[in-house]
């Protein structure tokens, strides 16, 4: 039997849209949600949480269509990124760039490839910490960016890419007795996700996540967002799978984000995949405090298919 390869992928550092109204998701990022924008520039507005050592964990781009520019993960060493691109080439991947010098703030040295999809992915190493902070008690801004789910017309597929190139593991998996599995959540550490695939109609953003402080400040910022008029699709709730607190909303362009919080850390050497029947209400949510899920509530985070498939970003 193969062993499995060394897992080089350390954490999720970014996800990077392409907006077709630049000025619109600003206004709602920086403003509503809470994140900062540390450079503006040509189109492209970068955007950090302030408890993030990330140089952000956003960024908009002025486009034509609506897509997923990038989804960007680290490596610990600039030699894991070669070693990565090395292995993932031989393997038939892909790639859009070789390893070298990132452009983009924090530099370091990285590389994108295509999944099997055609999702254009980032790693990189030596990337220059940002000054962060720690947030304070009530303040109901993200601390970082928690996890990014994509929708997928072939989540077996997608999720075998997964483990198979990038070493992520299995955490646990949505089922419905009906629909058969649903959502897959992956890790590339402890936390019990940093990605996840959602069995959709077409490939696209599921929804792009963001950890709080705590309950207290996961619950100000909601009611925040539900005050603004913000259309929330689903919560505030705790998820089974992951233990986390959830509450959705849709941005101004129809991308579903998500306030959570405490997100479960795992004995990666103990752990093993659960199947998890969502049409049980506690598995959906454990508190019983959510709108109930149904397939309109679902519909809202399919998304319009992406744009962006298998064509590079320009930048």
């Amino acid at each position: 039997m193969t062993a499995p390869p060394r897992r080089l992928i350390t954490h999720l550092r970014h996800v990077d849209l392409g907006v077709e109204d630049l000025a619109v998701q600003r206004g709602f990022y920086t403003g509503l949600w809470g994140l900062t924008e540390v450079e503006h520039d040509s189109g492209i507005s970068f955007l950090a949480a302030e408890g993030s050592p990330e140089q952000y964990v956003v960024r908009l781009r002025q486009a034509t269509d609506k897509r997923i520019d990038l989804i960007a993960f680290g490596a610990a060493t600039p030699a894991d990124v070669d070693t990565l691109a090395l292995q993932l080439a031989r393997d038939g991947v892909r790639l859009v760039s070789e390893p070298g010098t990132v452009t983009t703030p924090g530099g370091g040295h990285g590389f994108r490839f295509f999944d099997n999809e055609g999702r254009t992915v980032e790693v990189s190493a030596d990337v220059t910490p940002r000054t962060h902070r720690r947030i304070e008690e009530r303040e109901s801004i993200p601390v970082r960016l928690s996890h990014v789910v994509v929708n997928s017309a072939d989540p077996e597929g997608t999720v075998a890419f997964y483990e198979r190139h990038l070493a992520f593991a299995l955490s646990d998996v949505l089922t419905h007795p009906r629909m058969g599995d649903m959502m897959w959540f992956l890790r590339c550490n402890d936390w019990h996700h940093s990605f996840a695939v959602a069995r959709g109609p077409h490939p696209s953003l599921h929804h792009a996540s963001f950890e709080m402080r705590g309950i207290d400040e996961y619950m100000r910022g909601s009611g925040r967002l539900m005050r603004a008029g913000v259309e929330k699709i689903w919560g505030p709730g705790r998820h089974k799978a992951g233990n986390n607190t959830f509450t959705y909303f849709l941005d101004p362009l129809g991308n579903t984000v998500e306030y959570t919080t405490e997100l479960e850390r795992l004995d990666e050497d103990t752990w093993h995949p659960s199947l998890h029947d969502f049409s049980d209400p506690e598995v959906s949510d454990q508190w019983g405090t959510a709108n109930r899920m149904d397939e309109f509530v679902a519909r809202k985070s399919f998304n319009a298919p992406d744009r962006g498939l298998f064509v590079a970003p320009p930048v």
